[in-house]
């Protein structure tokens, strides 16, 4: 009992800090929101008479918004105020959101509108998170941090996948999609008056460099990320992974899910919100087991293993004659994804050197979201050559082989043994810094 005490007032101290506790509820907000967006997005373009190759045009065009920007703001996390940043996206998105569904409400709305406000979404994304990460370290002290890490990834599959989407969908199937995004406008509000209410103190606001020393240039810090990356064998090796991980899942995951519970399951946008919930409840699960546990020993191969072994399941979509088959799948494909990031984010903070952590954070996003938007666009089309089946075995299929290309060709099982993360007791003294 006293360990599952500790383990439980360990995750919930962060609150204390107020200025954290309204930046985590704010997060929360725009992810809720940012689910709602998810099947809201999906049915508006199937009310336009759009079906895979627009879905995949609209989804396509998020990802790129991200992919442009993302080492961008990564930088500008480093040099400018996070905490405006995280208010000036929230503004962006609420306005954005407001003028997409009064087009809707209105009639007026077509699939371009949709296009753009997608590649905007993506852009104000590629700002948001890394400002929020930023943010982190400077409203709490270190030994918080992993506890407000592992909460955000119990929380965020939840909200996002889970409760966003079945609110949206509830909201969908009762009235319309234009009434959903008008939900997702209003949520954007809430999370903004929640931002506003953060102080704007000088720990958050400092631009400039220690000692007054001139600020380095966007290109040289980006030169500076880059050559780390690829100087160190296990971080390289496991963005390359991510990559063609990437590349064969999230297309088929993101674009032509909607029509296999359509199509072979008959289902609404109840069930599609109720299978992507499934999906975020497996997640919080995962990140819940990794985070209340011991650090693993052999972290690089039990990461890779997940992301390996949890794919397996997806190749069993297309085969899915029950509402309960697709759940218990996405279910153990939400809990495998989100014990690997966690230990990936972990593994991030702990061995990478801390003036390079944004911008490694940055490049990794890059790197495991590079071939996305191709992933997206080619899905659509790829229904014409193939069918659902034989596109969800191959996403199933192809992470176990490259996983263990790059587990042996990245040496993970010795680098793991020479550089072991032994845990520290959850108690850490006044001033102490990791």
């Amino acid at each position: 009992m006293s360990a599952l005490k500790t383990s439980a007032l360990r995750l919930v101290k962060p609150f204390a800090v107020r200025d954290y506790a309204l930046l985590a509820s704010a997060l929360v907000l725009s992810t809720f929101a940012a689910g709602m967006w998810t099947v809201a997005m999906v049915y508006q373009v199937r009310r336009l008479g759009g079906g895979p190759v627009e879905l995949s045009m609209v989804a396509t065009a998020n990802a790129v918004g991200l992919l442009c920007f993302v080492l961008l703001g990564g930088i500008m996390a480093d040099r400018h105020s996070c905490r405006r940043i995280v208010v000036l996206v929230e503004t962006f998105s609420f306005v954005l959101m407001s003028i997409t569904a009064v087009l809707a409400i209105s009639g007026a709305l077509e699939l371009w509108h949709l296009m753009v406000a997608g590649f905007l979404i993506g852009s104000g994304s590629a700002f948001f998170y890394p400002a929020y990460s930023a943010l982190l370290p400077k409203m709490l002290p270190s030994e918080q941090l992993l506890a407000a890490n592992g909460l955000e990834g119990t929380v965020r599959p939840v909200v996002h996948t889970a409760l966003g989407p079945m609110t949206a969908g509830f909201v969908v199937a009762a009235l319309s999609p234009a009434h959903a995004i008008i939900g997702v406008a209003l949520v954007h509000l809430l999370a903004l008056l929640m931002l506003r209410t953060i102080p704007s103190r000088d720990a958050y606001n400092a631009t400039g460099p220690a000692d007054g020393q001139p600020q380095p240039g966007i290109l040289r810090q980006l030169r500076e990320g880059i050559g780390y990356t690829v100087r160190t064998r296990w971080l390289l090796w496991t963005l390359l992974f991510s990559v063609v991980s990437v590349f064969t899942f999230i297309g088929p995951f993101e674009v032509l899910l909607p029509f296999i519970v359509s199509d072979n399951l008959h289902g609404d946008a109840k069930l599609f919100s109720f299978a992507l919930a499934f999906f975020g409840l497996g997640s919080a699960l995962g990140s819940l087991l990794i985070a209340s546990a011991k650090f693993p020993r052999r972290y690089l191969s039990l990461m890779t293993a997940c992301w390996c072994l949890g794919t397996l399941p997806l190749a069993m979509v297309g085969y899915a004659e029950e509402a309960w088959m697709l759940f218990a799948i996405l279910l153990a494909f939400g809990i495998t994804d989100s014990v690997g990031m966690v230990i990936w984010g972990t593994l991030l903070q702990r061995r990478v050197p801390r003036h390079l952590l944004g911008r490694i954070s940055s490049l990794d996003f890059f790197v495991s979201l590079a071939l996305m938007p191709l992933s997206m666009a080619a899905a659509g089309p790829l229904t014409q050559v193939l069918s659902l089946q034989a596109i969800f075995i191959i996403a199933g299929l192809a992470s176990p082989v490259f996983g263990v290309i790059a587990w042996w060709a990245g040496k993970f099982a010795r680098d793991e043994v020479e550089h072991p993360l032994i845990d520290e007791p959850v108690a850490v003294a006044e001033g102490e810094i990791r």
